[in-house]
Parts: structure tokens; C-alpha cells; sequence
């Protein structure tokens, strides 16, 4: 192992003193669509929308495109030709059979989602995560790191038959199908375990096995990974994780904001590591934090994914986050610094003009950097108050600090009061000697300070501001009460419909 790290180190190095030709966004873009479109032309979908018409004219095939083809939300792409390949049926949405379906972590609906993964969006994914192997050496990370063991935290690689392709989490199947050369060599937990398809009992092995194992490099959510930490120090009798993994230098992340928890995670750390972030859904891998310095997320354009941008705003979405037949949006050399977008791609496995459910603000326009500011729908604006996960997030952190507490997890739910509007903010926090009104005035201040909208409601009509504590253990608890419970699952930061009186409902019986 020590050989083959120290080849990758070389070879990562030796890359990063070369100067690869590099195009301009806009034509990486370009060519992307014009590849997706020509090798989709005989599908069902290519067909039904004429791309091969539609390709005939080199200069206006992209405004063609955004003209003809339709916007989709996932019901929509769903109900219309993903049920199809489910069926069996070859040459939907995209070349060939459909081998698997990504469950998604569902973190704005109760149901999952199946999405297709293709063998050209596996090959993708593993030119995304090349890419980015590439861009640790821009971190000051030692280059024995290399040679260790990358733990990833994921869902189970015992996939699902069903009949005709498998289903499974997005983790999973990447994990399925990586190199056998780090399958073999540096991959932990190790097929045996990752097969397991019970959260708890892959957790346990994990646990018990850490002392075996010199890992460098931890992947997975937040949350989780947090946990199994925890599980390991616990279990082991340690001060930090560093007490067993001496070479643990970077931990990769993504799925939801690490901020709320920093301070928590620290503690586990016996010294500092480089964090990476990463922005991979079901849907696909689409970029990573290309440099300690850099002020976000930097996507990849040549990878098999078109982006398109709607401005998310009351033009293009209803009160719900649901977005309007017809809408807006802009290209990646057309967005600017100042616009929250949701995000529409069409990619190699067959999606098509499709929102996401991802809201995200360019932090560096000319370097197509962004950060994740929300979801189109945990966006909350009773009476125009207009907050996102960003400001939550945010403000918790402040709340956080001011206190000295550490706040893993939260949520929040708007409901009318009277006449007026209220929010009442879930916080995860195990110092019982904390008072909520404090809270909820710290927190309220916070926000004001954060967002002039929700300021201006909050003298009007949002009257209302309410905390209630709980340990950050009964978030997980109802998520595994919603077989929901490790792996790339996220709690939503905002609670609405069904799913709030889910919550509430398991609030009360705990209570009780």
C-alpha cells in the first residue's frame, strides 16, 4: 500500500505542475449539451422533443433546446418516461437499459425518489472524484496520507433487486462500482461490512474494527459521521479520534451545511485536518472546494451535466417552491454574485431540464464557485419573511457561540397564530440549564441582523418566535422512526405539511 500511495502522490504532484488547456465555461457547456443531445437523438424523449431537428443549426441549438424542451420537476420526469425504464424498457431518456436506481435521502418529501443512474453517469462520477483527488495537493495535506485507508461513511452496497435493476442509495452503488485498486487496497470499511444493509450493525463493525485500520481521509454527512466518531472514542476509551487514526488529515463532506457543526466536531479532533467540501446528490457529482482559499463549491462543466439557473424567485416559483411551466433562467457565463438560483440539469442519465430542489448563490461567478443556500422547498415565507437555510444556519451558529453549546441539529415550522404568523424552532442541545426565551431572543436577533426581510416581518406580521430544546438525540431517533436513519440521510431544516405534523406528533409522544 505504502508503494501504491506514494505512485498516487507522485502522479497527483507531477499533474498539478502540468497546464492542462482549459475553455471557457460557457464552451465546456456548449459541448456537453451538443454531446448529451446527439447521443440521446433516438431515445424516446430525443424523438419526442426532435433533438436531432433541433441539431441542425450549430448557433441556436442551446436556445432551441431551452425553447422546446419543457421544464421538469421529479414527478413530472417520473411520471413521463422514468417509470418506463423501471419496466424494462431500453432507450427512454437516454441510451440502453437502466442497471440502477438511486433512492433519494428525501429530505423534502416522505417518499423516496428513484432516480437512474447510468453507466455514463458512474463514469462521470468518477471523473468528478478524480478531479478532486487531484486538487487536494492544492491543501496542506502530508502526502502519506495517500498510503491510508479512506473510510467512507455511505449506504450499504447490498443493493436491491428488482427484477429488471437494482435500487439502493447513490453511496452505495458509487461505492459498488469504484476501482477495484482502491476497493482492495484503501476502501474501509470493506466489501464484508458495506454489504451489511442495517445502519446499526454496519456502525457496530465499523466501531469495533477502527483499531485495525490507519485511516486518513473520512467521508460522509455531518451528522453521522459525528456519531460514529463519537462511537469509536467512546468505545475505545479515547481523548480524539486522533488517538487511533494518527494519519487522519482530511475529512470530506457534504449533503447539507457543516457549520452547525464545527465547534461539536472539533472536540473530536486531537489536531487540525483539512475539511473538503463536496456537492454530490442522486443525481450526480457535480463539484467539490478546489482550494482551502476558494469561496465555495467549484462545479465541474465537462462531466456529462448541463446546468441551467432559474432565479428563485416569486416569477419563477409558487409560495410552495414548486416551479411555474413556463420560467427564466440564465447560463453559467450569464449568472451573477447576487441571485439565489435553483438548479436544473440535464445529464447523462436521462434527466432533462430538471429541478433539482438545491438553491445556491454564486460566491465567485467568474471561477462558477457557489455554496448551497437552500432548498426550493424548506425556503420559509409565511408573510414574506423570505428565510433560507443559509440564514438558519447562520444564526444558529451565532447562537451556538454566544452560548457555548453545541447545536448539531435543528428545524423549524411556521403556523398562523391568531392573526399573525409565528415560528417555532426545534434545537437540538443536551445543557439542560439553557433557557429557551434566551434562545429564541438571541436567535430572533440574529436573524434581524442576517435578513432585512425577516426584520420588517418581525415588527409586523410575524409576531412570534418560539424555542423549544431537545436532546440532539431524538432528531435521530425520528429519523430512524422513519427508516430514515445513517447514511446520506439529512433531517430537513424546514418542516412543512405532512411532514411537520409527523414531527410534532413524535414530539408529543416522547413528551408524554
Amino acid at each position: 500500500m505504502a508503494i501504491l500511495g506514494n505512485l498516487i502522490a507522485r502522479s497527483l504532484y507531477i499533474r498539478k505542475r502540468m497546464t492542462p488547456k482549459v475553455a471557457t465555461p460557457i464552451k465546456y457547456q456548449t459541448n456537453t449539451l451538443k454531446k448529451l443531445m446527439t447521443k440521446s437523438q433516438d431515445t424516446l424523449f430525443g424523438k419526442h422533443y426532435q433533438f436531432s431537428q433541433l441539431l441542425n443549426n450549430e448557433t441556436t441549438f442551446i436556445t432551441e433546446f431551452r425553447k422546446n424542451v419543457p421544464v421538469h420537476t421529479y414527478n413530472e420526469m417520473y411520471d413521463q418516461w422514468w417509470h418506463k425504464c423501471q419496466e424494462g424498457i431500453s432507450d427512454v431518456s437516454w441510451p440502453g437499459k437502466v442497471k440502477y436506481f438511486a433512492l433519494s435521502s428525501g429530505t423534502s418529501e416522505s417518499a423516496s425518489k428513484h432516480i437512474p443512474v447510468t453507466q455514463d453517469m458512474i463514469k462521470s462520477i468518477k471523473r468528478v472524484g478524480f478531479k478532486q483527488l487531484c486538487s487536494l495537493t492544492n491543501f496542506d495535506i502530508p502526502s502519506a496520507t495517500f498510503q491510508k485507508g479512506v473510510l467512507m461513511l455511505g449506504g450499504t452496497t447490498s443493493l436491491f433487486e428488482k427484477g429488471e435493476y437494482y435500487e439502493g442509495d447513490m453511496s452505495g452503488i458509487s461505492a459498488k462500482n469504484m476501482p477495484r485498486w482502491m476497493s482492495a487496497l484503501l476502501y474501509k470499511p470493506g466489501k464484508k461490512i458495506a454489504k451489511k444493509p442495517k445502519w446499526e450493525d454496519r456502525i457496530k463493525l465499523i466501531v469495533r474494527n477502527a483499531k485495525k485500520w490507519d485511516v486518513g481521509t473520512v467521508c460522509g454527512v455531518p451528522a453521522w459521521v459525528q456519531i460514529v466518531l463519537e462511537e469509536i472514542i467512546k468505545y475505545h476509551q479515547l481523548n480524539t479520534i486522533h488517538d487511533i487514526w494518527p494519519n487522519l488529515n482530511i475529512y470530506i463532506h457534504g449533503g447539507v451545511s457543516f457549520e452547525p457543526y464545527k465547534e461539536s466536531f472539533s472536540k473530536l479532533l486531537g489536531k487540525p485536518i483539512s475539511f473538503v467540501e463536496t456537492y454530490m446528490a442522486s443525481e450526480g457529482s457535480f463539484g467539490f472546494k478546489a482550494h482551502p482559499d476558494a469561496s465555495g463549491i467549484k462545479l465541474v462543466l465537462n462531466a456529462g451535466i448541463f446546468y441551467e439557473f432559474v432565479p428563485f424567485n416569486e416569477t419563477n416559483f409558487d409560495e410552495d417552491g414548486n416551479p411555474y411551466a413556463q420560467v427564466s433562467s440564465v447560463l453559467i457565463n450569464e449568472v451573477d454574485e447576487h441571485t439565489e438560483y435553483a438548479v436544473m440539469l440535464s445529464t447523462c442519465s436521462g434527466a432533462w431540464r430538471y429541478i433539482i430542489g438545491d438553491v445556491i448563490r454564486f460566491t465567485n461567478a467568474a471561477e462558477h464557485e457557489m455554496m448551497i443556500v437552500g432548498r426550493t422547498k424548506q425556503f420559509l415565507s409565511l408573510c414574506g419573511e423570505h428565510l433560507s437555510v443559509d440564514n438558519m444556519n447562520k444564526a444558529i451558529e451565532q447562537v451556538s457561540k454566544e452560548f457555548n453549546i453545541a447545536i448539531n441539529e435543528f428545524t423549524v415550522i411556521g403556523f398562523p397564530e391568531a392573526n399573525y404568523f409565528a415560528h417555532r424552532w426545534y434545537i437540538g442541545c443536551d445543557d439542560a440549564s439553557i433557557n429557551e426565551q434566551e434562545i429564541a431572543a438571541s436567535l430572533d436577533k440574529a436573524l434581524c441582523a442576517l435578513n432585512d426581510d425577516y426584520e420588517v416581518e418581525r415588527s409586523s406580521a410575524l409576531k412570534s418566535i418560539y424555542v423549544t430544546l431537545v436532546p440532539n438525540k431524538v432528531f435521530y431517533d425520528y429519523m430512524k422512526s422513519m427508516g430514515k436513519d445513517g447514511a446520506m440521510n439529512k433531517f430537513p431544516r424546514v418542516l412543512k405539511g405532512n411532514t411537520k405534523d409527523k414531527w410534532e406528533q413524535f414530539i408529543q409522544q416522547i413528551a408524554e
